[in-house]
């Protein structure tokens, strides 16, 4: 073959594609052939030392004006030939003439393509037909006539375009056609040369086989990786193209009376958006997933809950039916449908979807991919909603293993895994663990975030709530005050997070008897959530609860029973009967139905109460123990005086070892057991308990508490003849 041609190659380019052709000129005339190669026989003849010289026609034509002679000529003497694919090819009608010239000299088989541009095939379609890379002449096969037919070729193409060969591959893709060797023995030659290794490679001699099976496998491989690279190529550029002129589209308004104001909103963008996904891109259910799926989560992150769902659920249908249910698309869309309806407190549907995602996810992507500890997060999240805490633990667990392997120990993945933990543990009363960890998650959120960022004031939202629970007001106020800041800044006014963030700061105003701070706090929560959330939603009743708190410490006691009714009753047809937060609400009810002389409703929240507390939270929690404080005060006004002691003590030992000694909880379980004992006349045994109490209680979120003790250490002196402490302590107030 060196004696019959003169060039090795003849690159056929658009002037578009200039530096692509100067690269493959220099790539070519500098490649050594691997010894061991140099000499063998292939189809193609022998294997010479070097690819050179290859013909570049606009290097050394640069006056022709056609294909004249000397054109004609470098291709009758070149052994193959190759052509740079991309739009501006395809639309040359120099390289087109030269293929179809190429063609005729009977070398159809010697043609080689690098498609560095476009797409191959879109001109099958008359709107994709200006992204086609391939010339005519490459598309369809020479007729006997020598004239193009109607039948399709199959071009072999190295493909330069980002996301595919890179320039190495296709260097060497196009060099072992050349040559008639296989594409690994380059491969591994070149891997050694970069490598900088000296190694002896055992060669296997071609001499003696099949060498023309051994071309048209190698042919039929790359003609196939070729076209699974095109229809991919053509349905993820279609898509992409799509989604970027419908996006980019929205924000054109051809009537200045569309907008509503001075500018268009966000919300206006995204309602025209939604409103023509169905009619503009009706018959493409791909791209009309890929854009529900992706305005579905931006609703989402604006708090648009309602818009949002029936987004991300026609994204799953149209991928189910397109992809088949258990692609890795679908799982996508299931685990966004089971964020938003977590969100909405649609818990059931979300932790359907979210376990079909993961199952999805498992299969497909194995289980250490960081999108499976995603859905692991998701899905723990719903299960904590649900208070199914002990359940959710090991999902947190796992998707922090997963992460901190991909990601190291430090990210913001990991950051938010050790959050989960955090919650999990608060959820589960180990205040000091969960402080612990949402310290760790906080910290981290700080080096990876800088000063304002949505993660970290959800992580200064999440420690001072833990805070709380220790009865750490200050840094907890600290801590909420900042977050409610960031988030106004991030969010707006008018955001579930800034809601959440004004609803914990009003917890902390409440519980320091600053009651008109939080009512103010309570009410701006309120009316954002109204906006935003179905009215029957849990985080409307837990604020009109929280309301309820307040109206009662104020002195308006009737109110803030009907309040704190109407809170119990939405989140029993909400979360059900046997929810933690119903158990909590009713605990609550009770405690004042106590004070009102009204024991028997008193007695059945408080059996509710238990039963749902000690099923969902166990037996240990410190929520039981709370229910079992106020059942002993219910003992205590109906005068059962040692079913009160009773209760009272189980709640202290089950306080004990979970949180401080000084926590309020331990002294109102401590100050209903010196009530019970001193009505018992153990006068003795009270005191010290009615004593140690009073710090306590002092700090207690409950207004009246810590006045109910004083008035019981009083009935204490009084009835154990020792008026004078009693006024002392009147005196004292």
């Amino acid at each position: 073959m060196q004696d019959e041609y003169k060039y090795r190659a003849f690159i056929s380019y658009s002037h578009a594609d200039e530096r692509w052709a100067s690269w493959l000129h220099r790539a070519l005339e500098s490649y050594r052939v691997p010894r061991r190669l140099v000499g063998t026989v292939t189809e193609f003849g022998v294997v010479p030392e070097r690819i050179a010289p290859v013909f570049r026609d606009r290097d050394e034509l640069t006056a022709a004006t056609n294909l004249g002679d000397k054109l004609t000529q470098a291709l009758e003497q070149s052994a193959f030939q190759i052509v740079i694919c991309s739009p501006a090819a395809a639309k040359s009608r120099w390289v087109n003439e030269e293929v179809l010239a190429y063609k005729r000299l009977g070398r159809e088989h010697r043609v080689f393509c690098l498609i560095v541009g476009g797409e191959p095939g879109a001109s099958a379609q008359p709107e994709s037909a200006d992204r086609e890379c391939f010339p005519r002449a490459l598309i369809y096969k020479l007729g006997p006539d020598g004239e193009l037919s109607s039948e399709l070729s199959e071009p072999i193409a190295a493909d330069g375009r980002p996301g595919k060969d890179s320039r190495l591959d296709a260097k060497l893709k196009l060099i072992a056609g050349m040559l008639g060797v296989g594409l690994d023995e380059l491969k591994q030659r070149e891997a050694h040369r970069r490598h900088r290794r000296m190694a002896l490679l055992s060669a296997a001699s071609v001499a003696g086989m099949a060498i023309t099976s051994v071309l048209a496998t190698s042919a039929w491989l790359a003609r196939n990786e070729a076209e699974r690279q095109r229809v991919r190529a053509e349905a993820e550029a279609e898509t992409a193209r799509q989604t970027t002129r419908f996006m980019v589209d929205l924000f054109k308004v051809s009537d200045p009376s569309e907008a509503l104001g001075n500018t268009i909103t966000a919300r206006e963008i995204l309602d025209k958006g939604a409103r023509r996904i169905d009619t503009e891109l009706k018959g493409q259910p791909g791209i009309q997933a890929t854009l529900m799926d992706t305005m579905g989560t931006v609703y989402t992150s604006l708090g648009l809950y309602d818009s949002a769902v029936p987004l991300v659920r026609n994204a799953v249908g149209k991928r189910q039916a397109l992809l088949g249910p258990k692609s890795v698309e679908v799982a996508q869309s299931l685990n966004h449908l089971g964020e938003v309806l977590t969100l909405k407190s649609d818990y059931a549907e979300a932790e359907r979807s979210l376990r079909s995602a993961l199952a999805i996810r498992r299969e497909k992507l194995g289980n250490a991919h960081p999108e499976v500890a995603d859905t692991l997060a998701a899905l723990a999240n719903v299960l904590s909603e649900e208070a199914h805490y002990e359940e959710a633990e090991p999902l947190v667990r796992e998707a922090l293993k997963i992460r901190r392997a991909r990601f190291g120990n430090v990210s913001t993945e990991v950051a938010g895994s050790i959050e989960d933990l955090g919650l999990n543990f608060y959820e589960r009363g180990d205040y000091e663990h969960a402080i612990a960890e949402l310290r760790t998650a906080l910290d981290m959120r700080r080096k990876l975030h800088g000063e304002v960022a949505p993660a970290l004031a959800q992580a200064m939202d999440n420690l001072a709530w833990a805070l709380t629970g220790l009865g750490r007001w200050d840094e907890a106020e600290q801590l909420s005050r900042d977050a409610l800041a960031m988030k106004v800044k991030l969010y707006g006014e008018v955001h579930p997070e800034t809601a959440a963030a004004l609803n914990n700061l009003a917890y902390i105003f409440e519980s320091r008897g600053q009651l008109r701070a939080a009512e103010t706090q309570y009410e701006q929560s309120l009316q954002i959530n109204r906006k935003l959330l179905p009215q029957n939603h849990p985080t409307i009743a837990l604020t009109l609860s929280n309301l309820a708190f307040v109206e009662y410490a104020e002195g308006k006691r009737e109110d803030a029973i009907s309040r704190l009714r109407q809170s119990l009753e939405m989140n029993r047809k909400v979360l059900g009967p046997d929810h933690p937060d119903v158990a909590g609400t009713s605990a609550s009810l009770a405690y004042w139905l106590i004070d009102a002389g009204q024991y028997d409703e008193a007695a059945r929240l408080l059996d509710d109460s238990l039963r749902i507390r000690r099923k969902a939270l166990g037996e240990r929690h410190p929520q039981v123990a709370g229910t079992l404080t106020v059942k002993a005060n219910l003992m205590l006004a109906m005068g059962r005086y040692e079913a009160a002691r009773d209760l009272a003590r189980q709640a202290e030992e089950i306080l004990h070892g979970t949180v401080p000694d000084d926590h309020w909880q331990v002294a109102a379980a401590r100050n209903a057991e010196g009530a019970a004992l001193a009505k018992l006349g153990h006068y003795a045994e009270a005191e010290p308990l009615l004593l140690e109490s009073r710090a306590g209680l002092a700090q207690a979120p409950i207004p009246d508490l810590a006045a109910k003790g004083e008035r019981r250490l009083a009935e204490l002196y009084i009835a154990w003849g020792k008026p004078e402490k009693a006024e002392q302590l009147r005196a004292a107030k």
